[in-house]
C-alpha cells in the first residue's frame, strides 16, 4: 500500500471555536476545507477546546497546533494532527494526531507523521520532537518508534493516564525507518 499524499490544514480561531462546539455547519463555513462529522464530534471536542484557547492567547500559535489532515487526491478530511504548540524556549514540539475510525489503517497516520517530522526538521527552532504515548496504545508505538524515538520518561495525562515520554535526537528529524537500515 502506498502512503496517501495529505497535507495539515491549519485552522483559525471561528473554526476551532466551532469544532469545539461540535457545530458541523459553523465548523465547514469557517474552515478552509469540509470537516467530517468526527473532526466535530466528540471525541475531537477536547482538542479543539484546547487549541481555541491557545489561539485566543497567541494567534500565532495556529500555525503550530492541530489542524485537519487533508487527503490531497481524495478531496476528504481523514483526522487531525499537528503539534500541540510551537517551539518552546527549549526548541521543543511534541506531534498529536488522531485519524478518523473510519479512515483508519490506510496509511494516514503515516502520511501525518511524517509531514509533521518533515516541518520540525525544517525548522531551525526546533531541536527536539516528542510524543507521549499510553502504555496501551500498540499502533502508536509501531509507527513512532521506528523513527529513532527514545523514552525519556513518563507522565500523567488528564485525559489519556499514564503515558510514556519519547524524544527524537535532533540529527535523525525527518529520516524515515527505512533510510536507517
Amino acid at each position: 500500500m502506498s502512503t496517501p499524499s495529505v497535507r495539515i490544514v491549519h485552522l483559525s480561531g471561528p473554526a476551532f471555536r466551532a469544532l469545539a462546539d461540535g457545530d458541523l455547519e459553523a465548523a465547514n463555513a469557517a474552515s478552509p476545507v469540509p470537516v467530517s462529522g468526527y473532526l466535530a464530534g466528540p471525541e475531537c471536542r477536547g482538542v479543539w477546546l484546547m487549541r481555541l484557547r491557545q489561539y485566543e492567547q497567541d494567534p500565532a500559535s495556529a500555525d503550530w497546533t492541530t489542524g485537519i489532515i487533508w487527503d490531497e487526491t481524495q478531496s476528504l478530511a481523514v483526522g487531525r494532527a499537528g503539534f500541540h504548540g510551537p517551539p518552546d524556549s527549549g526548541g521543543l514540539v511534541e506531534i498529536g494526531y488522531a485519524v478518523d475510525p473510519e479512515h483508519r489503517r490506510r496509511g494516514y497516520a503515516r502520511a501525518a507523521f511524517e509531514a509533521l517530522l518533515a516541518r520540525a526538521a525544517a525548522e531551525p527552532s526546533v531541536t527536539r520532537v516528542r510524543v507521549s504515548i499510553r502504555p496501551d496504545n500498540v499502533a502508536s508505538a509501531r509507527l513512532a518508534l521506528p523513527y529513532g524515538f527514545v523514552k525519556t520518561g513518563e507522565q500523567w495525562d488528564e485525559e489519556d493516564g499514564l503515558e510514556y515520554v519519547y524524544d527524537l535526537d535532533p540529527g535523525t528529524l525527518g529520516s524515515r525507518p527505512a533510510d536507517r537500515k
